[in-house]
């Protein structure tokens, strides 16, 4: 949780200065890309904040009303993230790019001066410098989120950022990887677009830039509610996991045999596990209860996952 919080914290802090950056810019050049730039990071901004207010109401203490806890308030918050902040963002810049490339642009070039130095920039050049900055700011964060990542990779023993991508509960991580990498690559999509219309002259370039950019975002919220969508509605540990656990129990001694079996993620990396077992007959009730405490310290300690095990004696 810990590690996830400071990946989020460093990408809020990018974000917000890029951002701001990226309002100057549009600014000084009425451009596209650079205002399809500024609605990425605002939502890129947006969603930290988000995954911030998850973070902190998912360590709720459980109580009556929600006995589990509440670690699916993450996925909840960053489902939200893909909904409102980057689906409408993304509509707005293929809007924008639209306009800009079927109708009128609003593409100038103005110059500033910067301050502090006193050095009389373009807007254009004032654009590429914000952009970047960007990829510097962003960099950092991707940094932050990817090292996470491979900290999971590596105790998961995964075999690389697909099988994570796929497997992976801690939707805070891998929603900051994700928007991060999506945010170097309309970065350079923006600059491009902005030289090309500098060049010649021509703002399709700079409404394509936009276009692009905005598809992204529409793409990178689908998949981002997809993979919330599946955490949301409750799914079980990964297969391999989930048989290693279910192998320990039946071969655990005084195991007839396992009627029932269920896992289920109730936050990032936090598992709820369920199983009804059959004891040998002639065991009595204080025998089976010192197996099931050993069965749930066992589990435990295969899968550090688990914060819940409950085992329930079958007749």
């Amino acid at each position: 949780m810990a590690e996830s919080k400071s990946v989020v914290i460093a990408a809020l802090i990018a974000n917000g200065a890029i951002a701001i950056l990226k309002f100057v810019g549009y600014l000084l050049t009425g451009s596209a890309a650079m205002l399809s730039e500024t609605y990425q990071s605002v939502s890129d901004t947006g969603n930290q904040v988000f995954l911030l207010i998850g973070i902190r109401y998912s360590k709720k203490r459980a109580d009556q009303r929600h006995p589990f806890g509440y670690g699916k308030s993450q996925f909840f918050y960053s489902f939200l993230v893909s909904v409102l902040l980057f689906g409408v963002a993304g509509i707005e810049s293929v809007r924008k790019g639209y306009e800009t490339i079927f109708g009128e642009s609003t593409f100038h070039i103005s110059n500033a001066t910067l301050p502090v130095v006193g050095v009389t920039l373009s807007g254009a050049q004032i654009s590429y410098l914000v952009l970047s900055l960007a990829i510097l700011f962003e960099l950092y964060a991707l940094k932050k989120a990817y090292t996470e990542i491979q900290r999971q990779i590596d105790d998961h023993d995964w075999s690389g950022l697909r099988e994570a991508f796929r497997k992976t509960s801690d939707v805070t991580t891998l929603t900051a990887l994700t928007e991060d990498s999506l945010a170097l690559a309309a970065a350079a999509i923006g600059m491009v677009g902005i030289y090309l219309t500098e060049q010649t002259g021509n703002t399709m370039y700079d409404g394509a830039a936009a276009l692009v950019i905005g598809i992204l975002l529409m793409g990178f919220a689908a998949a981002l509610a997809w993979q919330n969508k599946r955490l949301l509605l409750g799914e079980s540990l990964p297969t391999d996991d989930e048989r290693r656990l279910r192998e320990l129990v039946a071969d655990w001694d005084g195991v007839d045999r396992i009627v029932d079996f269920k896992t289920v993620y109730f936050g990032p990396e936090e598992v709820i596990l369920a199983a009804d077992v059959a004891f040998d007959r002639d065991l009595d009730t204080t025998t089976i209860d010192d197996r099931i405490s050993a069965i749930n310290d066992a589990l435990m300690e295969t899968n550090p996952q688990i914060r819940n095990a409950y085992i329930e004696p079958e007749a």
